[in-house]
């Protein structure tokens, strides 16, 4: 792989979560959170560098004692973007940057890599991100589950927490879309966006990629069966416990 095409993941890591502080290191299945999400990153088959961004020296001993390489990065980053954009810049010569969001322990390699593969594959991309086809109506009216609409070349036309589209009239190819949290960057677009002010859509969403959409940027949507849960709350982490558990017992 060229010096020009290189790909670094990087993982935020924020301690102060509000729901679940200290999330990054709390223990799943007998290692920290973080540990999982980095694993997974290490069975990429075309990723340069694995490294996690985070804001806490305890995250960057943890991450040293299982053999990750850490950057500490600002307290005061408003996101993980942000906070993967000051781990960019101080990382060295990286022309893609994909971020995986440190609280998803199942997060599929191949969709890593797919990702950073059509970034370097096609330069006029210079943000990527993925989505699934939602099965459930529930789904669909939830605000917390964010839906995505595509033109006919894939790429986002809109996100919203909303139902998008609105079935007036179903069509045979009607679908409702989930986006997923991970994100593929060009380098150099990613140091720009953040520094681009939240804009008013992002804002009245609270969704960061309506950001890139408002400026004009065209943004890539790769979509794909693999489902990776996050993990928010305490609840939600002793719930994939117990799964992991039964999986390695079976």
């Amino acid at each position: 792989m060229s010096q020009s095409t290189r790909t670094l993941v990087a993982i935020p890591a924020r301690w102060g979560s509000t729901r679940f502080p200290g999330k990054p290191l709390h223990h799943i299945a007998g290692k920290p959170l973080v540990q999982h999400v980095w694993e997974r990153c290490q069975l990429c088959k075309s990723i340069d560098e694995v490294v996690i961004a985070t804001d806490d020296e305890r995250i960057v001993q943890a991450a040293a004692d299982f053999g990750a390489k850490a950057v500490m990065t600002s307290p005061e980053h408003p996101s993980g973007t942000d906070r993967i954009a000051e781990a960019a810049s101080k990382c060295g010569d990286f022309d893609v940057i994909i971020n995986v969001q440190g609280d998803e322990p199942l997060i599929s390699p191949a969709l890593i890599d797919q990702l950073a593969a059509q970034l370097r594959a096609e330069p006029a991309i210079r943000m990527i991100t993925a989505a699934a086809i939602i099965h459930e109506d529930a789904q669909v009216q939830d605000a917390n589950i964010v839906k995505v609409v595509t033109d006919v070349s894939g790429d986002a036309l809109y996100f919203s927490r909303s139902p998008l589209p609105f079935v007036r009239n179903r069509q045979p190819n009607t679908v409702h879309k989930r986006h997923l949290g991970i994100y593929g960057f060009r380098k150099d677009f990613l140091l720009e966006f953040v520094k681009w002010p939240p804009s008013m859509l992002e804002l009245t969403e609270s969704l960061e990629q309506l950001r890139a959409m408002e400026n004009g940027v065209r943004l890539r949507v790769v979509m794909t069966d693999d489902l990776s849960p996050g993990v928010d709350t305490l609840e939600q982490a002793q719930a994939l416990e117990r799964a992991l558990t039964q999986t390695s017992t079976t």
